[in-house]
């Protein structure tokens, strides 16, 4: 798997974060004292963690060393460690009052047993607080999947991109079976992007990451030409020159009982 570059995804640090927080201020808990935060990424969910929960003891795990590197740099103060989802949850601990992943989830197997061992961390009482992007279907994903697809590219990408989030209605049956009290609800957001270019940059630090990593010299130039010719022609301008990049993200909770 290509490793994450920290810098690339923080070049839009404010508006990555704008769902982290709004999913910490749904956490009706009035002094969490242990938080994990599952998929920290360079730090900036854990951090919203921090200042909404002041006092609490917050950890910060992800499985990319790039991005455990920045967060300790960015957040001394803060708590990391390298931790693969996919792997033994025993090693984190557990009895923890806030279990919390902010677009994290998409990028790992088998949300059954995920989310299982999410829960599995929490006290009594305690919160999983989970944010998933749900917006596979917008033009820019079809332009992507498109593209790879196509007999010039699709040789050169062996592994291609998968990501792994259900319908949201099999989350609620999925919730329903993990606790009776959970929440389940998605916001669409209406990002202000500057430009087209502004919008490839976004997806060099996500979706188009793997792909990136694929390609070298003039081939990564050519992929990345055609993909901001399609944004283009699919996003068109408004009257004040940006562009509305609409992102809808699902959100949900559960209680440990």
């Amino acid at each position: 798997m290509a490793e994450w570059d920290s810098t690339q995804y923080l070049k839009f640090e404010k508006e990555r974060s704008r769902a982290a927080i709004d999913l910490a201020n749904r956490i009706e808990l009035e002094a969490p004292k242990r938080v994990l935060d599952l998929g920290c990424g360079p730090g900036n969910s854990t951090r919203v963690l921090a200042e909404r929960f002041p006092g609490a003891h917050i950890l910060g795990v992800d499985n990319s060393a790039n991005m455990i590197e920045a967060a300790r740099r960015d957040y001394p103060a803060l708590e990391f460690r390298l931790f693969d989802a996919t792997g033994d949850f025993a090693e984190l601990g557990g009895s923890y009052d806030v279990v919390f992943s902010n677009a994290c989830i998409q990028w790992v197997p088998d949300h059954p047993r995920l989310l299982r061992n999410m829960m599995g961390q929490l006290a009594p009482g305690g919160v999983m607080a989970v944010q998933i992007p749900n917006n596979f279907d917008a033009p820019v994903h079809r332009i992507i999947r498109e593209l790879v697809a196509e007999p010039e590219w699709k040789p050169l990408f062996p592994a291609p991109r998968i990501l792994y989030s259900l319908p949201p209605d099999d989350y609620f049956d999925l919730l329903a079976e993990l606790s009776p009290e959970f929440h389940l609800w998605e916001t669409v957001y209406f990002q202000r992007m500057p430009s087209h270019q502004a919008l490839l940059e976004w997806y060099r630090g996500t979706g188009l990451r793997p792909y990136l990593a694929a390609l070298s010299g003039a081939k990564k130039e050519a992929f990345e030409a055609e993909i901001l010719r399609r944004i283009t022609e699919r996003y068109p301008l408004r009257k004040n020159g940006e562009i509305i990049f609409h992102f809808p993200r699902l959100f949900f909770t559960a209680v440990q009982q």
